[in-house]
């Protein structure tokens, strides 16, 4: 009989093989919550290897992790590696799973990782070796029906990532410090592994079209058109994206700043023009003294299926134009 830090209390039976045993299990519950695990037999470390080859005849693989709600979350009793009471000390994968996946890339065999997360993980190996990610986060009940969908084509995904997926740890300042330079898409010098915004698509689309007033006035809106075509084989969902980029080295503001998006479906060929309104508190920044301020000059406007960051993977399009602030 033993008491663990959380003041749960083990008890270590041994068994004989071939041998029967009636168990009782009695507790009396108060305030909190009861916590019963039964664990049988030896604990054997895995041989990722010689598991992959005992599966090396399946036509692929379908590796779901990345990490739960058991692990993350606020003031958790958690101290596993990558976390501390609920909180990330590391944004990288799991290694095991890292090297579990390796292995069943070893046997030939297409390999796809369904990601299951609540924030963003960094995994570098994966995004160089693996041919299909499919980020679930924490789905329901349906997840498993909604990831099928999707894995074999009879769903057509369109979503985009609401966060910054870096490459690892070093893209970040420590997790004490809560200064934004060089964090989140807004103010990011690097280049992540997925951008905000970012997210694939069965087809590919086109921007075209693209009309911006060359001059506007102070405090006036700023109308925005784009065309946007379907360039594929199938029928899908656009989120088209207006960013708002600062290049000014007089004032202290965002890199670049999402202003607008709206959802398009198209069918293969098919066409739709759509319009941004841009309003002055778009078209503004905050000063160190907390002042809303409207940006002068020439102010460059990038409209397209994920923000402007040469290195996006995205199957979509991206074009840029400017206006001048008078």
């Amino acid at each position: 009989m033993g008491k663990n830090r959380w003041g749960a209390k083990t008890y270590e039976l041994a068994v004989k093989k071939d041998s029967h045993y009636t168990l009782a299990v009695e507790y009396w519950q108060g305030e909190g919550s009861a916590y019963i695990k039964m664990n049988a037999g030896s604990y054997v470390k895995t041989d990722y290897n010689q598991l992959a080859d005992r599966f090396k005849d399946a036509d692929a693989f379908i590796f779901t992790g990345g990490i739960s709600p058991q692990l993350e979350g606020e003031e958790m009793k958690v101290s596993d590696p990558g976390f501390d009471g609920g909180d990330r000390t590391s944004i990288q994968l799991p290694t095991v799973q890292t090297e579990l996946m390796k292995a069943l890339k070893s046997t030939g065999k297409p390999v796809i990782f369904v990601m299951m997360t609540g924030s963003a993980i960094a995994a570098p190996w994966e995004s160089e070796n693996i041919p299909a990610i499919l980020n679930a986060w924490y789905g329901g009940q349906s997840a498993g029906t909604a990831v099928a969908d999707i894995l074999f084509g009879d769903y057509n995904p369109s979503g985009r990532l609401p966060v910054t997926f870096y490459r690892g740890d070093s893209d970040l300042a420590s997790f004490n410090d809560y200064n934004m330079e060089n964090r989140t898409y807004r103010y990011f010098k690097g280049v992540p592994q997925y951008g905000f915004g970012f997210g694939l698509s069965y087809t590919s689309f086109k921007y075209s079209k693209l009309k911006i007033p060359v001059q506007a006035e102070k405090n006036k809106n700023v109308s925005v058109s784009v065309t946007i075509t379907n360039t594929g084989k199938f029928s899908g969902e656009e989120v088209a994206q207006l960013y708002v980029l600062e290049q000014s080295k007089k004032i202290k503001t965002a890199i670049k700043a999402l202003k607008g998006f709206e959802r398009v479906s198209l069918n293969p060929g098919q066409s739709k023009t759509i319009t941004f309104t841009l309003t002055p508190q778009d078209l503004s920044y905050v000063t160190a003294e907390g002042k809303l301020q409207q940006l002068n000059g020439k102010i460059e406007i990038a409209v397209g299926g994920h923000q402007p960051d040469e290195h996006n993977l995205s199957s979509s399009g991206l074009i840029k134009s400017a206006v001048t602030i008078k």
